[in-house]
């Protein structure tokens, strides 16, 4: 797993539209990166709900929003890694604009997910 002060390697994926995604396309801005091994389970869609109820937070922290498969009316990109090529297990990664982790939530909780990430992007964390 990646940790603090790694370089976030620049994988390519594709998006809940079919386009490619490349992380370093991103570079420039804050990224929330979260992953959750399976899509649709009660504490994955409370995830991505929460994000989803939590945009104009992170939007208003420049930050954008990377997330796997979901069917819940989405407000942000949604990638996937349906044979687990870049992650195998439920995390959030904060990735600096320079493509730096910057920050590693393991095995989240979706219940606090948003609370941490948006800590951490004010600073407060």
């Amino acid at each position: 797993m990646l940790a603090r002060g790694d370089a976030a390697p620049d994988f390519g994926l594709q998006d809940q539209d079919g386009e490619p995604v490349k992380l370093s396309s991103l570079r420039g801005r804050r990224v929330v990166l979260y992953f959750y091994p399976k899509a649709d389970p009660p504490g994955c869609t409370k995830q991505a709900c929460g994000v989803r109820d939590h945009m104009p937070d992170y939007d208003g922290l420049d930050a954008a929003v990377l997330g796997a498969y979901d069917k819940q009316g989405l407000n942000f990109r949604l990638l996937a890694d349906e044979d687990h090529a870049v992650a195998e297990e439920r995390a959030t990664f904060i990735i600096d604009p320079d493509g730096t982790v910057s920050h590693v939530i393991p095995k989240v909780s979706p219940k606090t997910h948003d609370e941490e990430v948006l800590a951490v992007l004010r600073g407060d964390g």
